[in-house]
């Protein structure tokens, strides 16, 4: 009974009067919340926790650049996770402001930040208009993967990775509010992105025979990722 007591004592005083509190630890909530009023405060959350995604990306942009030699004490200092930074800052780095959408979420702009720049602004546009979730852009552009395309589309390697490796990875993706599959496409492409700015490597020719047929062109969004046994 006294430890009934200790937490009814420890109840902030506003979520007894109606409204949802925000505590340090979590949201404290009225026992009599309305559907609308519990609701609103997702959408609310939702908006701060899309914003958050681009300060922080911003963030540590401007470190990078600024303090190239004192930026990552910094995110030590304030307990930022750094792999979580770097893709924040990476999607950051491809929106520039005028080019984000108020309207759309952080994580509409990293379904699409692999794309290039006049491919992102279509499919931003078409999913503003047509009022997309997150999860209905994702299948518009699975959708228009064409196997017919006359694009040449690679197939990737099967690729092997320790289970803990492989848990790092998702929860890496989680973290960045990314499709498991587009988050390593994109870590991919920053690895390339980095490495070519080191040394200058012309682009792989490919020989007519090399070239797939029209049965093999097709797109394999990433490689199957399974837990080395």
């Amino acid at each position: 009974m006294d430890k009934v007591k200790a937490v009814q004592r420890r109840r902030p005083v506003g979520a007894a009067e109606g409204r949802i509190l925000t505590t340090p630890v979590g949201l404290a909530f009225p026992r009599d919340v309305t559907f609308e009023t519990w609701e609103q405060a997702g959408q609310r959350i939702s908006r701060i926790a899309s914003s958050s995604a681009w300060y922080l990306g911003d963030w540590l942009v401007f470190g990078q650049d600024k303090y190239t030699d004192r930026y990552r004490r910094a995110v030590e200092a304030v307990g930022l996770d750094y792999q979580t930074l770097r893709n924040y800052a990476w999607i950051a780095r491809k929106f520039e402001a005028s080019r984000r959408r108020p309207g759309l979420p952080f994580q509409h702009h990293a379904e699409v930040a692999a794309l290039p720049p006049e491919e992102q602004d279509k499919w931003l546009d078409l999913a503003e208009r047509e009022g997309w979730s997150r999860t209905a852009l994702r299948r518009a552009l699975r959708d228009s993967r064409d196997p017919g395309s006359k694009v040449f589309r690679a197939v990737m390697p099967r690729v092997s990775a320790d289970t803990e490796a492989v848990d790092r990875w998702r929860r890496a993706a989680m973290a960045a509010n990314a499709d498991f599959e587009a988050w390593i496409v994109a870590a991919l492409d920053r690895a390339a992105d980095q490495d070519l700015e080191l040394v200058s490597v012309p682009p792989l020719a490919v020989s007519a025979q090399e070239r797939p047929t029209d049965r093999e062109r097709e797109l394999v969004g990433l490689p199957a990722v399974r837990p080395a046994s």
